[in-house]
This record gives C-alpha cells, sequence and structure tokens, in this order.
C-alpha cells in the first residue's frame, strides 16, 4: 500500500483530519470517491478476522472487573488460566482506540502464557469506551495525563496483591499505551518488567526513576516516535537502567495490530512477540 495513504489514515487515526478530511484527501490520492470507499475496508479495523484467542477459550476465565482508582471505579477486562497455583501478572496498555475487542484479544494470549492479565479500560472516567473507535481517540486526548498513570499504577498494585498472584507484576502497553507504559515504569516501582511497544518517551530527567528492566519496541517507519530514541538510551544508559532495544526494519508504527491491514507486519509483530512473553518470563517467573 502506498505510504502516503498510510501516513494519510494516521493523520485521521490521531484525529489531525475529520471524517470529511481525511475522505477527500484520500479521493484524491486513489483516483477518485468510488475507489476511496472500496479502500476503507483495509484501512479500517477488523476484529473479528484477527481474533486470536476466542472470547470462551476453555483454558482461560475471562471477566470485567472494577479496581480502585485515582479517578474512582476503573473497569477493566481480567483474563487468568485455568491453572492451579499462583501467577505473576501484566497490565495490559490499549492504543488510542481504548479498550477495544483486538486488545482483549491481546490480554486473552498474554493469559495463555501463564499469567493474570488486567487490561484497564483509560476511558473509565469518561463513562467507558464507547463503540465506534473514532469517538474513543476523540476521549482519550480529554483524559488527564496524571490521573490515568495514577490510574494505571493503581492496576499494578492490583495485581500485585490479587489473591493469586505471585506479586511479581510487568507491563505491555501498544501505541499510546506504549507511551503510558513508560510513564508508568517511572511512576510504579513496583514493576518488575515494562514492554512499550512503539511508546512516547518519557523526560530525560525521570528515567533514573525505573526500578524495572526494559524492553523496547520500535519499527523502523515511524519518525514521530523515534525521534525520542537516542535522549531515552542515553539516560538509560547514564541510569544503568536494564533495558534492550530491538528496531523492526520496514515496520510501521502500530505494526503488532492484527486488525490493521495497512500496518501489520506478520513477521515484526511474531518476532516482537516472542521477545515479549520470553522477556515476561524471564523476569516475572524467576
Amino acid at each position: 500500500m502506498d505510504q502516503k495513504i498510510i501516513d494519510l489514515y494516521d493523520e485521521y487515526a490521531h484525529e489531525l483530519l475529520n471524517r470529511r478530511e481525511f475522505l477527500e484527501k484520500l479521493s484524491i490520492l486513489v483516483g477518485g470517491t468510488f475507489a476511496a470507499n472500496a479502500l476503507l475496508p483495509l484501512l479500517e479495523n477488523n476484529y473479528a478476522k484477527a481474533e486470536v484467542v476466542p472470547k470462551n477459550d476453555p483454558r482461560l476465565y475471562t471477566e470485567y472487573i472494577k479496581y480502585p482508582g485515582a479517578t474512582g471505579e476503573v473497569r477493566a477486562y481480567f483474563v487468568r488460566p485455568k491453572t492451579d497455583g499462583k501467577l505473576p501478572g501484566v497490565v495490559v496498555i490499549h492504543e488510542n482506540r481504548g479498550l477495544s475487542p483486538h486488545i482483549e484479544d491481546v490480554t486473552r494470549r498474554v493469559g495463555l502464557e501463564g499469567f493474570l492479565a488486567v487490561a484497564p479500560d483509560a476511558l473509565s472516567p469518561l463513562g467507558g469506551t464507547p463503540e465506534d473507535p473514532d469517538k474513543a481517540a476523540s476521549l482519550i486526548q480529554k483524559l488527564d495525563s496524571k490521573s490515568t498513570i495514577e490510574n494505571y499504577v493503581a492496576a499494578v498494585r492490583y495485581l500485585k496483591t490479587h489473591p493469586v498472584s505471585t506479586g511479581k507484576v510487568g507491563a505491555v502497553g501498544f501505541c499510546w499505551g506504549g507511551g503510558i507504559a513508560n510513564q508508568v515504569a517511572v511512576n510504579s516501582p513496583d514493576l518488575k518488567a515494562v514492554v512499550p511497544y512503539y511508546g512516547r518517551q518519557p523526560a530525560s530527567e525521570d528515567v533514573p526513576k525505573i526500578k524495572a528492566s526494559l524492553l523496547l519496541h520500535y519499527a523502523g517507519i515511524d519518525e514521530g516516535t523515534n525521534k525520542g530514541i537516542s535522549a531515552y538510551e542515553a539516560a538509560l544508559k547514564k541510569a544503568s537502567i536494564d533495558y534492550k532495544m530491538y528496531m523492526y526494519e520496514g515496520a510501521q508504527h502500530a505494526f503488532n495490530d492484527d486488525t490493521r491491514a495497512e500496518r501489520y507486519n506478520k513477521e515484526a509483530a511474531q518476532l516482537a512477540w516472542q521477545r515479549t512473553i520470553s522477556f515476561l518470563k524471564e523476569k516475572l517467573k524467576k
């Protein structure tokens, strides 16, 4: 797919264009309104086709829970495998589309690897994630950053103190959630391992506060996010933070999202996921 089309959709997805402006510009790029409308299904999410772990997978317990956060009760999707004994926990932090079916599927994938997994809905203070993902992206912009981070820090505490938890907790976040994952690493000394996927970096002066080990995934075609890498890496080295970083050349921002045909990169996504699970098991299960 033409990079100009991908970049245009990215502007629309991140609220830099409204739907009318997006369709007008897309029509110009592809040669007309008919072609633009035909292309839309490839650009917009298709959750059903991309689902990896079914909602009713017999190997898992799944439920919606509420836990106390800085803004009141936070709704979250909770998953745990049907096994005996205590397990480490992982907080799954969603993209700017809210607690979507895709993120719930990712949470089930984490659960199947032998973790207690919880995916908080960052939009809980605003009534929760709406069905329309475009509306979710708009609502994300209205969140208070400090309270949002505190709500995720509270999720770490929830998992650490859960009756079937070992007390060891990690986090993984994607896109907007990757940036939040970096901020939770700064603000939660209880975290043992954090995996931000193409996430905005924290301020260099905050990096020494990080106690967790980090696994950083970046896409080769992601100028906006990647411009902060060098300063982040320098600060990590200076503070002697345990980290690994991987750059997936040729992959787009959001390459892990298998509901977005225009960005999904199967090879990069599978490799990053293998590395993520190995890292979480190494840091949380020993």
